[in-house]
């Protein structure tokens, strides 16, 4: 059988490296980017991190009590991971609607709707790294 992208969208599961933490989406993931701010730099443990955002009415979770948010800035931006194992997982951010999913704590990374479109903060992007093309036309940082 032959999957295309829009059928493969449809329901994806997810979590933490330990399974405390897991999670079902549905639909085609909004806006996903790579995102190479220091906060993601240092908070991923490498260049840059991979979010696409699901409206929360559309992400079902088992174990969202146990995240632990860190705040990266104070009532704006708090990023989740698992206490356990320390897999970063969701962000939620006051001006984005969506909760953000850190991609590679998907099951499955593929799909047309999980191709980055943008590289935010691109100005404190590692310089050995090609940069995402912006298909966006837009730029953050």
């Amino acid at each position: 059988m032959n999957t295309t992208p829009a059928e493969h969208a449809d329901e994806r599961t997810g979590g933490c490296r330990c399974g405390l933490i897991q999670f079902t989406v549905t639909g085609s993931a909004i806006y996903p980017h790579t995102c190479s701010c220091v906060d993601c730099q240092k908070l991923g443990g490498g260049p840059m991190m991979w979010w696409a955002g699901w409206p929360a009415e559309r992400i079902a979770w088992s174990g969202w009590d146990s995240i632990k948010w860190f705040e990266t800035f104070k009532d704006e931006a708090k990023r989740g991971f698992c206490p356990e194992c320390g897999t970063r997982l969701a962000a939620i951010d006051s001006n984005i609607p969506e909760i953000g999913i850190n991609v590679t704590a998907l099951e499955s990374t593929t799909g047309a709707d999980l191709i980055p479109i943008n590289q935010s903060f691109r100005k404190t992007a590692v310089h050995w790294l090609p940069q995402v093309p912006d298909a966006a036309a837009s730029t953050v940082g």
